[in-house]
């Protein structure tokens, strides 16, 4: 259970809206981590183009980038 109570209705947040969509449709559900950070829509947006351009720069190799994603989940206590 996470310690911030999670987000799971978009309500009239267009931002929130696109958002959630695109990761059920993605998915199939809303990843925890947007839950959280829908609280601040504005935050999780940056958060999200951040991490895209992380994926997008070419600078870590995708195998390089898969366990860096492993070592933030586990050090996060998340499961992967």
């Amino acid at each position: 259970m996470p310690r911030v109570k999670e987000v799971a209705d978009p309500g009239d947040d267009p931002l929130l809206k696109e958002t959630f969509a695109k990761e059920t449709d993605t998915f199939g559900f809303v990843l925890n981590t947007t839950k959280i950070q829908a609280h601040t829509p504005g935050i999780m947006k940056a958060a999200k183009q951040l991490s895209a351009a992380v994926e997008r720069s070419g600078l870590l190799p995708p195998q390089l980038l898969s366990l860096v994603y492993l070592r933030v989940a586990l050090i996060n206590g998340c499961p992967f």
